[in-house]
């Protein structure tokens, strides 16, 4: 793991540490040798000898414990910021298909908890290891130096402990895989029913939803089931096999007595070989959390990795006309569906104001979505200025683009932040953009002004203030083109009309296109295209189309009541 490798120098304190903290195990049990053979007798051993041995033995050892927890404390720290910087630099510029691909509460759950958890088990569980390794390496050391012929018994246990270990191990990683995706659906369902709660009351579709909730927390306590099961069989049968050796040493110790094999040297023996107890159990236990933490800093790693970047051209030429050309463009979502857009020629001339109308799934907010790039046709060109926009740097392309939707994002930071949105705040600039959408009365009535805090997603606000603030943000922003999709569709009168004065500022020397189903809010535009099942069906004025009695007027009177 690399992002956990850059601190060489911690990692070499925490192994160093580590290493002199084990190796002194066998210290404990190589003092109660002379202490027992020699401690009881008199003119054995000095009084103050024991007390200062075993002072010396523990202040040494819980100093290089210290040091080595701080160490590993930096290594993860330091390589977490790394990691997760790295993960939402690649969120920030990833294909849009990533976000229908995988959903917000998975994505979250990835950059924010799962990685901190992977990641911390899986390093503590790498430190564990070489602790209890170089402790068990030591301890054997010092059992060979005992008596190597009761040494050999305890070699015994050690292809079982192994072979145990890499058994659970390759099973728990599949588990944790699985938990992990099986913990994303159950929380991907919390959070659409926090979102839905009025829906699903309305529907009375409580039942439903509980029994959606129970299906995944079933599936996760199966998991779960599975993983207790598979890390529990590991200690008792690894108890069996060091009682099972510690039965045979106690056995050969005594009979090896008669040769005369002092009480300090058994007693020493027995304490050693009890000590590895630890150890091996630890050791035959670290499969799970090293699995675990593998399979969530994978998911990680997968994220940066597998996940494609936008891709862009070179040409940045500063601030665009605002021409468009569309140009034999063809959109296909899926190849076993009618295409999205099927041949579109378009062109807008720099000012002019273009709406789009026509039934729902006409193709209408994918043609939109063209010309900042948010999807790319199959085939066939988009032009800004003459240049195909795939040969713009991304960055120059989306800064000639603002966007005013139905949808409103706002960010839980305060409104001059919400309306400069990434860009250098200017507070002539900023009073000037609230003037201009009609938002300076709601703002003059804050305690806070513009610093006050919108919340999240400006929820304490109504929609027609929220979509005033967004046209204040594309005020702000001053691109050359604009992008209005269905901006003032949810909104009731007196609030459309607030908004629609704001919009006349915003569209003014800018190319526009408009995005609609209310007919009533594109009468000004200077041209009407009227899509239907991905074509154009016919172009126009407001007036001439109503005249020629096509698709545009059979639209115009439905919504006003005249069919």
């Amino acid at each position: 793991m690399p992002y956990f490798g850059m601190s060489r120098r911690f990692w070499a304190i925490a192994v160093l540490a580590t290493i002199v903290s084990s190796a002194l195990e066998p210290l404990l049990p190589a003092l109660m040798k002379p202490l027992l053979d020699r401690g009881f007798t008199p003119g054995g051993i000095s009084l103050w000898m024991v007390p200062a041995a075993l002072l010396l033995l523990f202040t040494v050892r819980g100093l290089a414990g210290f040091l080595a927890d701080v160490a590993l404390a930096k290594v993860t720290q330091d390589g977490l910021l790394s990691l997760r910087r790295d993960m939402f630099a690649r969120l920030l510029d990833a294909r849009l298909s990533l976000f229908h691909e995988q959903n917000a509460t998975a994505l979250s759950n990835t950059v924010v908890f799962e990685v901190q958890n992977g990641a911390t088990m899986l390093v503590n569980s790498v430190i564990g290891l070489l602790k209890d390794s170089v402790a068990l390496l030591a301890l054997l050391a010092y059992l060979v130096y005992l008596n190597w012929k009761l040494t050999l018994i305890v070699f015994l246990i050690v292809p079982g402990v192994v072979w145990l270990i890499r058994t659970v191990s390759t099973r728990l990683y599949r588990i944790a895989r699985s938990t992990q995706t099986a913990t994303n659906d159950l929380a991907y369902v919390v959070e659409e029913n926090v979102l839905a709660a009025r829906v699903v009351r309305l529907h009375g579709a409580q039942q439903s939803q509980a029994g959606r909730f129970a299906a995944l927390s079933t599936a996760l306590r199966r998991l779960g089931m599975k993983t207790a099961v598979a890390s529990a069989a590991v200690t008792p049968l690894t108890h069996m096999l060091a009682a099972a050796a510690l039965s045979a040493v106690i056995c050969i110790a005594l009979w090896q007595s008669r040769d005369g094999i002092t009480v300090g040297t058994f007693a020493s023996f027995i304490t050693a070989m009890l000590m590895l107890i630890a150890p091996i159990k630890r050791l035959s236990e670290v499969a799970s959390p090293i699995s675990r933490g593998l399979a969530a800093v994978q998911r990680a790693m997968d994220l940066i990795e597998q996940t494609l970047p936008e891709s862009g051209g070179s040409h940045a030429p500063g601030r665009a006309h605002g021409r468009i050309d569309i140009q034999s463009v063809t959109v296909r979502y899926r190849d076993d569906a009618p295409p999205a857009l099927d041949r579109i020629n378009l062109t807008m001339e720099p000012g002019q104001i273009v709406a789009l109308v026509g039934p729902s799934g006409s193709g209408k907010t994918t043609l939109a979505n063209l010309l900042p790039r948010f999807v790319q046709p199959n085939e066939g060109r988009v032009l800004l200025d003459g240049c195909d926009v795939a040969d713009w740097r991304l960055d120059a392309l989306r800064s000639q683009f603002a966007l005013v939707s139905q949808d409103v994002v706002m960010f839980n930071d305060t409104l001059a932040a919400n309306i400069a949105l990434g860009r250098k705040m200017d507070p002539a600039r900023l009073e000037a953009c609230v003037e201009a959408a009609n938002l300076a009365e709601l703002v003059a009535s804050l305690p806070g002004g513009l610093k006050t805090e919108v919340g999240h997603n400006a929820v304490t606000l109504s929609g027609g203030q929220r979509q005033r603030l967004a046209i204040a943000r594309a005020l702000y922003k001053d691109a050359p083109v604009l992008i209005l999709d269905e901006a003032t569709s949810a909104l009731d009168t007196a609030s459309e009309r607030l908004v629609q004065q704001a919009l006349q500022h915003l569209m003014e020397g800018r190319t526009t296109l408009i995005v609609a189903h209310r007919l009533s809010t594109i009468e000004h535009a200077d041209r009407v295209v009227v899509l239907e099942n991905g074509r154009i069906a016919e172009a126009g004025t407001h007036a001439k189309l109503l005249a020629r009695g096509g698709l545009y007027a059979h639209l115009h009177a439905l919504q006003f009541g005249m069919a």
